[in-house]
C-alpha cells in the first residue's frame, strides 16, 4: 500500500513538472531562461545515463563525459562542415559516441573496481587532450557558428521556443527510454 501511494506521489510531481516545463515559454520570453532549461535537459539525460552505469551497473566511471563530448563534436562537425540537416547531425553524433563506446568497452569492461575506473579516466583524459589539440574542434574556443536549420523540414530551430520544445520532447523520450 505504501508503494502505491509513493508511486502516485512521484507521478503527481512528474506531471506537475511536465506541466510547468510545457508552459515555461508562455510564462517567460527570456532567451536565457529557455537556454538554461535546454542545458538542464541535456545534463539531465547525462545524469540519468550515468545513473544506469553507476547506480544499477555498479561500475564507477570517470570517463562518462567523453561520450557526450564526442557526440557533440561529431554533431557540430557534421552540421557545420558537411551541412547535414539537424536530424542527420544528431545521428552522426550518436554514431560517434557509439563507436567510442565500443572501443572503450573493449578496453575497460573486463576490468573490475579501481582498474575499470582508472582506465575510463585515462581514456577520457586522452580524448580531452586530443580534442583540445585537434584542428576541427578549434581548441578551447570550440566549434562556433553551428547552423541550426530546420528539423524534419518543419521545425525552425532558429526560433528559441521551437528549439525549446524540440529539446523538451527529446529529453522526455530519452528519459523514458532510460
Amino acid at each position: 500500500m505504501k508503494l502505491q501511494s509513493t508511486l502516485r506521489h512521484d507521478i503527481g510531481w512528474a506531471l506537475a513538472a511536465l506541466l510547468v516545463l510545457s508552459l515555461l515559454p508562455l510564462l517567460t520570453q527570456s532567451r536565457v531562461t529557455l537556454d538554461f532549461v535546454i542545458r538542464l535537459a541535456a545534463f539531465g539525460i547525462f545524469a540519468s545515463s550515468l545513473n544506469i552505469l553507476v547506480g544499477y551497473g555498479g561500475m564507477v566511471s570517470f570517463g562518462h563525459a567523453m561520450f557526450m563530448g564526442t557526440a557533440g563534436y561529431c554533431s557540430a562537425h557534421a552540421l557545420k562542415v558537411w551541412a547535414l540537416p539537424p536530424e542527420l547531425g544528431i545521428l552522426v553524433g550518436v554514431a560517434g559516441a557509439f563507436v567510442l563506446s565500443l572501443i572503450t568497452g573493449y578496453i575497460s569492461i573486463r576490468r573490475q573496481g579501481i582498474y575499470f575506473s582508472m582506465i575510463t579516466l585515462a581514456l577520457s583524459q586522452l580524448l580531452y587532450f586530443i580534442y583540445l589539440q585537434a584542428p576541427f574542434t578549434h581548441g578551447e574556443d570550440g566549434i562556433q557558428g553551428i547552423p541550426q536549420g530546420r528539423m524534419f523540414g518543419v521545425f525552425d530551430l532558429t526560433k528559441p521556443t521551437v528549439l525549446y520544445y524540440v529539446v523538451l520532447v527529446g529529453f522526455l523520450a530519452g528519459f523514458l527510454l532510460i
